[in-house]
């Protein structure tokens, strides 16, 4: 399940609040924080968790331009995923991809990460063989 989650890192973001308020429009690129992690198995068990515990990193980039979600891992390194799908739903950017994880690991997700133009909120969600999560947050203008 901890490469499950470090697959959908690329779907965390989320939890920053910027003080000089900009809209996020697809434009320009975000930065997006994790603020509160869910956790959920089949059989409607779920938890909240921190995106550490989870595997994931707590920062992602959007590049809208680029059609690309960027990740860093804790050794520094860059894992960039491809931007599938978007398009813009009252008011919302609705961005969707897919992640086959690691070389000879069964640990594909699908990913979906939605942001509000006007507050930046988000919410992104990663589900996989046997787990899904819940990431809610904030993005902001770079």
């Amino acid at each position: 399940m901890r490469l499950f989650a470090r697959c959908l890192g690329v779907v965390v973001v989320l939890g920053m609040a910027s003080s000089a308020h900009a809209v996020v429009d697809g434009s320009e690129p975000v930065i997006c924080a994790a603020a509160d992690v869910v956790e959920c198995v089949p059989g409607g068990s779920c938890q909240k968790v921190t995106a550490e515990s989870a595997g994931m990193p707590r920062f992602i980039r959007v590049d809208f331009a680029a059609n690309q979600v960027t990740r860093a891992q804790p050794n520094g390194d860059d894992i960039t995923s491809e931007i599938e799908r978007s398009e813009t739903v009252d008011g919302r950017l609705i961005l969707q991809g897919a992640e086959d994880g690691y070389k000879d690991v069964r640990d594909g997700i699908g990913w979906s990460l939605s942001i509000d133009e006007e507050s930046g909120n988000m919410v992104l969600t990663g589900s996989g063989a046997e787990v899904a999560f819940v990431i809610f947050g904030a993005c902001t203008v770079y």
